[in-house]
């Protein structure tokens, strides 16, 4: 090529690595570097760029100029170095040079085979074709494909006698022969050759189905059909007796019967063709130093079969008959001694070469990586081709290793290959390369693939079966093209420190065939693999034989330059591998058969399958732990010692120890006392009442509550279907489904379940849990039967506060033993100091032991620590461990990144441990497996007051401060590298910077920052957590919550205003979305404007214009961040405080926006009285500024003298935002009032918080009636004062007293429900009532107000005679539906149509007039409803305020107070179980007021019918209350209404009564 002088180049450029074709870009063809630097990262070897066209390399971005440069070069280079061959000599330029190629030659005896199954036309000659190898010589064909169009070596004569010569026949041009014609012919061409090859002592094949020119390439593989290959073989065996008379016994043994070789299209998708070959084995053990004769067939003249006898021998590529020459007659019988006595000699010498293979051993060491056992340490990625079907049961160990994928190269795998094996009882996800290249984060990758839970069979060369074009097929070239990249990219994300680190992995490349050429894809995926994890060190490669190797060996020494021999098996046969690995294994821990309870004392298997399909649950089998490989095996007791000993050092417990305290001679596992508690929790004598029921247990970190649940679920495994919750960030759909799948299973019927006893931990959001298992438990429910119990372990610094708060049924303990656990203990320990050496070193027991003693544990810590080198890495280490555990519950690091850390280097062969670098010290920490996206282990300390006290050592006696150790760990940069656990792991570190602690959530106190913070605070003052919070911005540089917590400290702890608002805004930049951060900013402002309010009356400085107009800023821009707070609420993507732990929580609502703006409000409110002319000590000056507040006093009517002008001009700046207080603190309490009184929380634990904000939201309302209502002494002053008060001011009285008693909006009056005596009420009513009558403009709210006040004093006081006639409501209701219409926004006016024209089934005519478009005002409520509320509807769910009676009139509304006045409250703890439960609708009082109404279930949906063709939907009140499926049948149930429509409680199927 012109231009091109580089020496050091491979021949061939498709021979180039991608490194050499960089250097020819930039060097030779001077590319611009940044085309140059693309085609490198994409890969692109010399085998791909000789694929490539202009547009190919337009669409990596290159330009047109050098675009078309690099193609026309590329090109050139290939003309200039490829030598001229002649069209049946043409092969793929991919091929390396080779002994075969050197010499093409071309013989045969005749040219006139052929067959009626190949094409008659000639077929097209592909420009590029590939080299492949022939079938191993006297191998079985079933492990050997050939590919369509590829081309086998030329044909040759005699070599070394051992080595096989080739003849290839095509069987072609026989389309009008019968088939004994093509099968003598095949015969008559295999017994030639066969004994040219005989004489001739030769190994050798003769080929049946193989091209030549012209009309195809020499050594084309084209394939043949063979429909009856027994046809071939006995036709065979049948014409040797004929053909060699008295040696046919010599000839049958050399001659081996046919093998047929499957042949595949070009895209490696099956054919219906084949390749025929007959190898002859001619060993001089059989035939010595015979001559051998042959009869041929043939014809005379005339047509007539006649012997012909012959004798052949090989010749160059030919077959030679030697009777026909004399003179070479002559010497024939001194050659065949000749040719003999070679063959015996070269079998000699070649049974003298064998070695003996230590393959096995060479296997073991790779498999395991120098170990006894294959563990489930690493995760392996298998890289295969198309497995022959006869292997496939080989394949077994593929089941048992540890898999994370299989990149398949089988397109038909699926259908026929190792997939469809694996598959068969295994799950596998099928995926694409294209699926892992994605623009979402790692973690939602993961999730979405399932990866870790379940392997991933990814087809890197799509599938035969796909109908889209993208996911099919393609050739080498095509791949390279299109599919590479893709691959690339999959393996980039797979060799991602954050998915799998590379001393956790191993690669296996599993090759069933030969691989020929230097652009195959299998060859391509390893050299990525190469590149991505930087050698070979990781990577195994399991070859079918010898030949498959030793090309494979040549074809990787080619592209990456190196020798993986010492990482390759190829003297072992599939079997072989697959027994030796399988022989590896450890002990199964697992009952070979695992059984589930089921109905009537019956139990169901449950496959390995289906289990894996359950991937967020742990199963807990009645069989659990028994009839176990282990437990059989000579490590039983090795086993059983470490299962105990990792417990009572202070590891999870495992079902294990359960068994294994039930043995012979062990004592029982100890019970606590709050053991039968739980037990009859979850089993009453009465049963559950419910289809889904919550049990919790509130427990002391490490004192033992999730072992006590974990206790209960073993003695209950025969009763119920015992799960745990392996998984806590699991959406709770995808939880319910596999719940449901658990409770179902093995049922092919709707009959009667065994329920499910599901175990989780510390799941907080634990009743969105229970709704959604209701939803996917919806068509299995049958009746109220009993289908799951959630048993949710959540830790509490103060358990029995936690139960008594808590209004969902539970039990506590706490780190207090009783005196009898205390006798328990104390036992368990000698028993335990019989079977173990130290049991004393099992320091999480032992805590237990002392009762928790914190003397016991800081001796043990001092006296471990005494030695220690905090300075060292293990002393770091051990700092930082202790910080994490002490104050995020459940934290841990990577084994892996503590081995980095303290510097073990090839921790993966085990040369050293980590219990060994940092002993003695390790004996207070355990290793452990966790699950973060797989499963790894991970490190903690043995329990969380060891980690306490270990902190306080540190401290103490070694000087360190958590400041010190908390910015140790920020500035390790080796802790947030990528790896497994690294997300978890900062998640831990942030939340302890920033978590506070809530009464609700079951700590000791609120806090205003994270314990950590706090601590620091206290110990060390505030300058160091400004430096660690400004440190950890640094670290975490795009966290919002972190400057926001810096913000907080600023402005709460420091009083810095101006860095507080720095940081609040950096969090705003970073979150722009979130409310809570939002609300920082206004909390920011608001804290200043307080500051500085607080500092003037310190200083008793006198309010000036200035420090008014200081105020009004403050507070105006306070409102702002409050009111975007707001805005920001209805779209929160986060459903609690960003400062909280990144796991799953209870879905809330932020109304802190509106609590602030309220506040603010306030606060102005009170500055405004002390300005001259506002203040608050005269009456006039008051009532001026409630004029101007209340804008009917602009500031312009303001006449004051000089002094107060500057106090005027700094209003009227400001008089836009003054006089909007007001209005904007009224809807903030109409806000609360409609969201305390129409909504409620659907957690009912969160009920209790709210009990809080409601007294918060009430004292502020105290405060605004104080200053905007007149008192009711003042307004009777003044109506006696002025006896002739218009009727307008009259009326402005009403409204002013209605205000004051939170009895002027709608939901104030629902609210009256609760909280009003009937004589308050009848006031109440008496106010709306003159409101009503006289004023001149009846406003929608004036009438729905007057009717609602009638029908709550109706319910409140029944005798009462103020509220008006039914019917007269129902004239004023009329009225405002008739100017409203269906779509107001008004809820409040369709409720009241829904409470007063509720039809009846004796209707009269007149009544059903009047109902008659009652439909149509439900479906108007639920529309208005949600466009005000939806917002709401993720935390907060409608609540029914009346129900139907059985009276008429008003007396059919039933208020919720007056059922529970129906309840004997002696029977019953609490009225709030009882209405949880379901209980009060069997309540006789409550079934006596109540009307049971009917309807049916229609597509899911409940509906009651009315007479007048009226067909009303209402709403079930739980989830699950209807079942699925569609089934039309009829229920009855109790009716409730409530703002978003009519609900259905208590529903019964009439079929089931």
């Amino acid at each position: 090529m012109s231009g091109f002088t580089t020496t050091d180049f491979p021949e061939s450029i498709e021979d180039w690595t991608k490194e050499k074709v960089r250097q020819w870009l930039l060097s030779n063809l001077r590319v611009p570097k940044e085309y140059a630097d693309i085609l490198y990262r994409e890969d692109i070897s010399g085998a791909s760029l000789v694929c490539f066209e202009k547009q190919d390399l337009l669409d990596l971005g290159l330009t047109h100029g050098p675009a078309v440069q690099i193609i026309k070069h590329v090109r050139r280079f290939k003309d200039s170095s490829e030598k001229p061959v002649k069209q049946s000599e043409r092969v793929d330029g991919n091929q390396t040079k080779s002994p075969e190629t050197q010499e093409i030659k071309r013989g045969s005896v005749t040219q006139t085979e052929s067959s009626a199954e190949i094409p008659s036309k000639p077929v097209a000659i592909p420009s590029e074709l590939s080299r492949c190898l022939p079938r191993p010589f006297d191998k079985s064909s079933e492990l050997h494909t050939y590919r369509q169009n590829d081309i086998l070596p030329p044909e040759t004569g005699p070599s070394n006698l051992l080595e096989p010569l080739h003849e290839y026949k095509l069987l072609a041009n026989t389309e009008n022969a019968t088939e004994a014609e093509v099968l003598r012919k095949f015969c008559d061409e295999v017994l030639r050759f066969a004994a040219a090859c005989m004489n001739s002592r030769t190994n050798g094949t003769i080929h049946f189905g193989v091209g030549d020119a012209p009309k195809y390439a020499h050594g084309q593989i084209i394939g043949i059909k063979v429909p009856s290959p027994q046809k071939f073989i006995d036709e065979l065996d049948q014409n040797l007796q004929v053909c060699f008379e008295e040696s046919t016994n010599v000839a049958r043994i050399c001659i081996r019967p046919p093998k047929f070789v499957q042949v595949l299209n070009p895209d490696d998708t099956s054919s219906n063709r084949c390749i025929v070959e007959v190898d002859i084995v001619p060993n001089f053990s059989e035939t010595q130093e015979n001559v051998f004769y042959t009869n041929m067939i043939t014809r005379d003249k005339q047509g007539k079969k006649m012997k012909e006898q012959c004798c052949f021998v090989r010749q160059g590529a030919s077959s030679l008959d030697v009777l026909k020459n004399k003179n070479r007659m002559k010497s024939l019988i001194d050659d065949v001694k000749s040719w003999a006595s070679a063959r015996k000699a070269t079998e000699e010498k070649y049974s003298l070469d064998q070695k003996k293979s230590n393959q096995g051993q060479r296997l073991k060491q790779l498999i395991t990586h120098g170990r006894d056992t294959l563990t489930n340490s690493f995760y392996n990625i298998v890289v295969t081709n198309k497995c022959p079907s006869s292997q496939l049961e080989h394949l077994i160990f593929l089941k048992e290793i540890k898999l994370f994928a299989v990149l398949e190269f089988d397109p038909e795998s699926a259908n026929n290959g190792s997939c469809s094996f694996f598959c068969k009882d295994r799950i596998a996800n099928l995926h694409y390369p294209w699926m892992y290249n994605t623009s979402d984060t790692i973690p939602t990758i993961i999730e979405n693939l399932n990866l870790f839970k379940q392997p991933s069979w990814v087809f890197c060369n799509g599938q035969g079966k796909e109908e889209s074009e993208d996911d099919k097929p393609l050739d080498s070239s095509g791949w390279l093209k299109k599919r590479a990249g893709e691959v690339s990219d999959m393996l980039k994300f797979m060799c991602n420190p954050e998915v799998l680190r590379t001393n956790r992995m191993q690669v296996i490349f599993l090759l069933h065939s030969v691989i020929e050429s230097l652009s195959s894809p299998l060859l391509e995926t390893f050299c990525m693999m190469y590149q991505k994890l930087g050698g070979v060190e990781n990577i195994l490669c399991i070859c079918r034989d010898e030949s498959v190797f030793s090309r494979w060996r040549d074809l990787v020494r080619t592209r990456c330059e190196i020798d993986i021999t010492s990482k390759c098996i190829y003297e072992l046969s599939l079997n072989e591998v697959n027994c030796t690995i399988m022989k590896m294994k450890e002990p199964e821990t697992l009952s070979s058969s695992r059984y589930l309870p089921s109905f009537g004392a019956s139990s169901v298997l449950l496959s390995r399958k289906d289990e894996e399909l359950l991937t967020v649950l742990e199963i807990l089998c009645e069989n659990e732990c028994e009839n176990t490989e282990i437990e059989s095996s000579d490590h039983f007791q090795e086993f059983k010692s470490k299962t105990e000993e990792d417990f009572y050092r202070g590891g999870k417990v495992t079902w294990w120890n359960f068994y294994l305290s039930e043995k012979p001679g062990c004592l029982p596992f100890i019970k606590r006392d709050k053991y039968e508690e739980l037990y009859n929790l979850i089993t009453p004598v009465e049963g559950h009442k419910a289809p889904c029921v919550i049990i919790n247990l509130f427990h002391h970190p490490g004192c033992g509550g999730t072992t006590l649940a974990m206790h209960v679920l073993w003695n209950l495994r025969r009763k119920f279907r015992c799960a745990v919750l392996k998984n806590n960030t699991a959406q709770n759909s995808e939880i319910a489904t596999q719940v449901t799948q658990l409770l179902t299973y093995g049922k092919e019927e709707q009959t009667t379940y065994t329920p499910v006893l599901l175990l989780v931990d510390d799941l907080e959001d634990v009743e969105d849990l229970h709704r959604s298992i209701l939803l996917a438990a919806d068509e299995k429910r049958n009746g109220v039967n009993l289908m799951v119990i959630i048993l949710n372990c959540r830790r509490s610094q103060f358990p029995n506060d936690s139960s008594r708060n808590s209004r969902i049924d539970n039990v506590f303990i706490t780190n207090k033993l009783s005196v009898q656990e205390q006798s328990f203990f104390q036992q368990k320990l000698r028993e335990l100091k019989d079977h173990h050496e130290k049991p004393e070193t099992f320091y999480a027991f032992m805590i237990m032991t002392n009762n928790f003693s914190e003397k016991y544990i800081e001796d043990l810590v001092r006296n471990i620590l005494k030695d220690l080198e905090v300075s060292s890495k293990v002393g770091q280490l051990l700092s930082f461990l202790a910080l994490l555990n002490t104050f995020v519950n459940g934290s841990s690091m990577s084994l892996s990144l503590c081995e980095e850390f303290v510097g073990i280097k090839n921790a993966l062969w085990g040369q050293e441990t980590l219990e060994e670098k940092m002993n003695p010290y390790s004996t207070l920490l355990i290793c452990f497996y966790a699950e973060e996206y797989g499963t790894y282990q991970a490190v903690r300390f043995l329990h969380r007051m060891i980690a306490d006290k270990c902190l306080q050592v540190l401290i103490g006696k070694h000087n360190l401060k958590l400041s010190e150790i908390t910015t140790n760990l920020l500035h390790c940069d080796l802790l947030y590298k990528s790896g497994m656990g690294k997300d978890i792991l900062v998640q831990n570190i942030q939340s302890m910077l920033i978590t506070r602690q809530r009464i609700e959530q079951g700590d000791d106190k609120n806090t205003l920052f994270s314990p950590l913070v706090e601590e620091m605070k206290r110990k060390e003052g505030t300058s160091q957590i400004k430096e660690g919070l400004i440190e950890a911005t640094k670290r975490f540089d795009k966290n919002a919550t972190i400057p926001q917590a810096l913000a907080r400290h600023f402005y709460l702890t420091e009083k810095d205003f101006q860095s507080a608002l720095y940081w609040a805004h950096d969090a705003q930049q970073k979150n722009a979305k979130n409310s809570y951060i939002a609300d920082t900013l206004g909390q920011v402002y608001k804290s200043h404007l307080k500051y500085e309010i607080e500092l003037a009356e310190k200083q008793s400085k006198v309010l000036t214009p200035e420090d008014l107009e200081k105020y009004m800023i403050l507070a105006s821009k306070a409102t702002k961040a409050f009111q975007d707070s707001q805005d920001l609420a209805d779209k929160d993507e986060s459903f609690d405080s960003p400062d909280q732990r990144n796991k799953k929580r209870q879905r809330t609502y932020n109304t802190s926006g509106y609590v602030g703006e309220i506040e603010v409000a306030m606060i102005i409110f009170d500055i405004l009285q002390d300005i001259p002319f506002f203040n608050k000590t005269d009456q006039m000056n008051q009532q001026k500024m409630l004029n101007f507040l209340k804008n009917t006093l602009p500031v312009s009517e303001l006449h004051e003298n000089k002094a107060n002008e500057e106090f005027i001009a700094v209003l009227k700046t400001n008089e836009k935002f003054l006089v909007s207080l007001k209005p904007r603190v009224k809807e903030g309490f109409v806000f609360f009032e409609n969201f305390f009184t129409y909504l409620k929380p659907r957690s009912i634990e969160r009920e209790t918080a709210e009990d809080r904000n409601k007294r918060k939201v009430s004292e502020h309302f105290k405060k605004y009636v104080k200053i905007f209502c007149t008192s009711e002494g003042e307004r009777e002053s003044e109506r006696t004062s002025q006896p002739k008060l218009s009727l307008q001011q009259k009326i402005e009285d009403a409204r002013q007293y209605l205000e004051e008693k939170r009895a002027d909006t709608f939901a104030g009056i629902l609210q009256c429900l609760n909280d009003r005596s009937g004589t308050e009420m009848e006031k109440i009513f008496r106010k709306h009532e003159f409101i009503f009558e006289n004023s001149t403009r009846k406003t929608l709210m004036n009438r729905t107000n007057f009717i609602l006040s009638n029908i709550v004093l109706h319910c409140i006081k029944t005798s009462s005679k103020l509220p008006k006639r039914y019917n007269e409501l129902i004239t004023v209701l009329n009225e405002a539906l008739q100017e409203e219409g269906i779509h107001s926004k008004c809820a409040e006016l369709y409720f009241l149509a829904m409470l007063l024209l509720w039809p009846r089934r004796d209707n009269t005519m007149e009544e059903m007039k009047t109902s008659k478009n009652i439909c149509t005002y439900v479906s108007s409520i639920k529309k208005s409803f949600h466009r005000r509320f939806s917002h709401l509807f993720h935390a907060r769910s409608a609540i029914a305020h009346f129900y139907l009676g059985k009276s008429k009139g008003l007396m059919r509304i039933v208020h919720r107070r007056k059922l529970e006045h129906t309840v004997n409250k002696e029977d019953h703890i609490s009225s709030r179980l009882l209405w949880q439960s379901g209980g009060i609708w069997k309540e006789p009082g409550v079934e006596d007021l109540l009307l049971r109404v009917k309807g049916k279930t229609e597509n899911g949906e409940i509906y009651v019918h009315y007479p007048g063709n009226l067909k009303i939907a209402v709403r079930p009140a739980y989830l699950g209350g209807v079942r699925s499926g569609y089934s039309m049948e009829e229920v009855s149930f109790y009716l409730g209404f409530s703002m978003e429509g009519p609900i259905a409680y208590d529903i019964k199927y009439l079929n089931d009564l």
